[in-house]
């Protein structure tokens, strides 16, 4: 893991950092409130003989006691959805309402857009969108199986998405999952380093950037946009909302969060950040047993 060797300044125990990338994450589903409730998984795994545990900072997570989350019932009827601990993070930051307008502007393969529907209690908008037809139908096949149905599936570049086909100018909240380089997904996809390049990271931290422009010029004023990826770089993490700070109207704000975390860092590489940027969270797997995460909050301004 000689990419890691960058961020261990921004570390604290980087040698637990190491360790913890090289062992198998947990498995973990979130219940899917849209088909049922938590005791009632819960009843349903304990019928299986599925021993689980239930992280104390989010209630609809489960880490089972199996390597083949979705091969269980429950997954099969949508009653629950495996993912990633730390995936369930950006869809209650965004904090959607029922009857709002919502957009998940890189949405498949559908994890965190069936959990925006899930706190919307599935009325309102979710416009889900993805650029890559081969991962749309994954999008369409989770959200039916989740018993989705305020969604709309589109197929567009989300850098110049376009309000024209919606009978509204803007939303309410807007949610930008961002395609990135995955190095926080070590612990389950061991190759996610294998085609990693920093000229990659300059690549898609402009790709990342146009997104996010493109997500506050569509969103309300006064609106929400959340900003998160499954990376350690600061290039496609704080040096991005630096560049939309810079470009659009709107300012990043604290949110709270009961899992272990570091701030944002405002600098890197003798480059400084907004100062701002602290208000962002950093998840590193040493610190909760989990993936790589970041997430920031961004109000839109008048």
């Amino acid at each position: 893991m000689d990419v890691f060797e960058r961020y261990e300044p921004l570390i604290d125990d980087f040698e637990a950092f190491l360790a913890a990338c090289e062992r198998p994450l947990p498995s973990v589903v979130r219940v899917n409130a849209i088909k049922t409730g938590v005791e009632r998984a819960r009843e349903a795994l304990d019928a299986a003989g599925i021993g689980y545990e239930q992280p104390e900072w989010q209630p609809s997570l489960l880490r089972l006691e199996t390597d083949r989350p979705g091969a269980t019932w429950g997954s099969f009827s949508g009653w629950w959805y495996g993912q990633e601990e730390v995936s369930a993070i950006p869809a209650p930051v965004l904090d959607p309402r029922p009857g709002e307008r919502v957009w998940a502007a890189c949405g498949a393969p559908g994890s965190k857009a069936g959990h925006l529907a899930a706190l919307m209690d599935d009325s309102g908008t979710l416009v889900a969108n993805d650029r890559s037809l081969g991962r749309l139908s994954a999008l369409r096949f989770n959200l039916e199986r989740l018993g989705v149905t305020c969604a709309a599936v589109t197929n567009r570049d989300a850098r110049n998405f376009s309000m024209q086909p919606f009978g509204f100018e803007v939303f309410d909240r807007t949610l930008v999952d961002a395609p990135c380089s995955c190095e926080g997904t070590i612990r389950k996809n061991p190759d996610a380093l294998d085609d990693w390049s920093e000229g990659y990271l300059k690549n898609v931290s402009a790709i990342q950037c146009s997104i996010l422009e493109r997500a506050v010029q569509a969103t309300r004023a006064g609106g929400t946009v959340v900003y998160s990826t499954c990376t350690f770089a600061p290039e496609e993490n704080e040096a991005v909302l630096d560049s939309v700070l810079e470009t659009e109207t709107c300012r990043i704000v604290d949110f709270d969060l009961a899992l272990d975390h570091d701030p944002g860092a405002t600098e890197w590489r003798g480059e400084a950040f907004d100062p701002s940027v602290r208000e962002a969270k950093r998840v590193y797997p040493h610190h909760n047993d989990t993936g790589g995460f970041f997430c920031a909050k961004l109000e839109v301004g008048e």
